[in-house]
């Protein structure tokens, strides 16, 4: 728990992934008039009811829940425990909410009757104090992505779930409690022991970065079987910590310069992005329906920072950097299919040779 925006803006951060590849996951907490609103859920455990409630106990009770996202599983999945662990609070979700490979009513996901509203559809909570702004649904065939974006007037924070994220030049505090995946994935080979130093870890930041964005990046080779054994075998420790010396990766020297691309703050990176996976899996065919969200939020004057639900929190952000963000992406190349982007690529190409997702991606 941390508290960003003094006696106003606070996030609850959890980490996110598979075989160390994680990233931070956030629900953020304003307080609004006589309580608070949660934005993107979390799992309720134990550790993050207690911060929580101490919040409560000094700003009012949680009155809104929100899940911006009709896609984002990460963000649905957490919703109905969060719900019955506030009973009193209403939930607003984002319209067209769907569910793979069986499509369930909202009611056997979880989503609480009674006091579960659509966003824009059913009202807007709390629109004396916050501007709620919506990108798509855009159509992804078997479902769809849709996303609301909040703006906090007070405090000119902005709120996104997965449609911009800031990624920091160093790792985000929340691995301070267990710097673990970093290590792991700042060696070269799984022989080498976990050491933990701040060079370490920075490598083992900026790796995961271009994991969690590219899955295979181009700087990434895997070894074969007969190397990856015997690198194994001549490690002076195995265990579940480094998950028994496998270490299936190897990096090309070029690799910490793609990482660069995309870090905040990085040569010539925009203090936002839109993460790569995203924009060439879920964006691919809707460009203009993104460039047209982000010249809306552009709009918002008010806005100084931004807080998104993966990644780094808050990163300093205004209209003007949206704005120019937008302009950057209109002059370069589109989800592009080489280099890092060929996997992601042919997932694309696979999904729609398979018909899963349609050739026409814009709002639906």
């Amino acid at each position: 728990m941390r508290e960003l925006v003094p006696n106003r803006v606070w996030c609850f951060e959890q980490l996110h992934g598979v075989w160390y590849v994680a990233v931070p996951i956030r629900m953020t907490v304003v307080k609004v008039e006589e309580g608070l609103l949660l934005y993107a859920p979390l799992p309720p455990t134990a550790e993050l009811l207690l911060g929580l409630r101490a919040l409560e106990a000094q700003h009012g009770p949680v009155l809104s829940i929100v899940l911006a996202t009709s896609s984002g599983l990460e963000h649905k999945v957490p919703l109905a425990s969060l719900a019955r662990a506030c009973p009193a609070a209403t939930v607003w979700v984002s319209d067209q909410q769907w569910s793979f490979p069986v499509p369930l009513p909202s009611r056997w996901l979880g989503f609480p009757a009674g006091r579960t509203k659509v966003l824009f559809r059913d009202g807007l909570p709390h629109q004396d104090q916050l501007v709620w702004i919506p990108l798509g649904p855009i159509n992804l065939g078997l479902g769809t992505f849709h996303e609301i974006a909040c703006v906090d007037l007070c405090t000119g924070t902005l709120l996104v779930t997965d449609a911009l994220v800031a990624i920091s030049a160093t790792p985000p505090p929340i691995f301070d409690l267990d710097p673990t995946p970093l290590l792991f994935h700042g060696r070269e080979k799984g022989s080498e022991a976990i050491i933990d130093t701040p060079e370490q870890r920075l490598k083992g930041w900026k790796r995961i970065v271009l994991f969690a964005n590219f899955f295979r990046p181009e700087s990434l080779s895997i070894p074969s079987f007969p190397d990856l054994v015997i690198d194994a075998m001549t490690a002076d420790e195995a265990n579940p910590r480094n998950h028994f010396a496998l270490f299936p990766f190897r990096w090309a020297p070029s690799w910490e310069e793609h990482a660069d691309q995309l870090i905040t703050h990085g040569p010539q990176v925009a203090p936002c992005r839109l993460a790569p996976v995203l924009e060439r899996l879920v964006f691919v065919r809707a460009k203009a329906t993104y460039l047209e969200w982000l010249r809306t939020l552009a709009k918002q004057m008010t806005i100084k920072s931004l807080i998104s639900a993966h990644y780094s929190a808050p990163q300093l952000l205004t209209s003007v950097d949206i704005e120019t963000y937008a302009d950057s992406l209109e002059a370069t190349d589109w989800a592009p299919s080489d280099g890092s982007w060929q996997l992601l690529a042919a997932i694309d190409r696979a999904l729609l040779r398979l018909k899963i997702v349609p050739s026409k991606s814009e709002s639906c």
